[in-house]
């Protein structure tokens, strides 16, 4: 993995979720330029950052945790659109369910550290 470019693809995403929460999020609407419902706006970038879900929670936190009102947001989406948003990301949730059971495997074995540093 090139470090480097996950670096600064890690500092462009940061930006783009700052700019979400400065300017899409702002105001009193749960959702995208402040409606009151999610469009298909929401349900797109929703999707798009669901993708986080598959890599190390480490990660994920520290990429998702300074940005408060982007969690917020996802997490009212995610209610406004049960129960189907469950059985959109089924099989995302599939996927990181098995790359946690390889990364704890490895953990335990000692020889799953291709697969652990690939996914941090």
């Amino acid at each position: 993995m090139n470090q480097e470019a996950a670096v600064e693809g890690e500092k462009i995403l940061s930006a783009s979720l700052e700019k979400i929460e400065s300017f899409w999020l702002k105001g009193n609407g749960l959702f995208l330029l402040g409606s009151s419902e999610p469009s298909i706006a929401d349900l797109s970038l929703v999707c798009e950052l669901m993708q986080l879900e598959l890599v190390d929670e480490k990660i994920r936190n520290r990429i998702l945790g300074p940005h408060k009102i982007v969690q917020q947001w996802i997490e009212d989406t995610k209610r406004a659109t049960q129960p189907h948003f469950e059985e959109v990301h089924e099989l995302l949730f599939k996927a990181r369910a098995k790359l946690q059971k390889q990364l704890s495997l490895g953990d335990e074995n000692e020889n799953g550290s291709s697969t652990k540093t690939a996914l941090q």
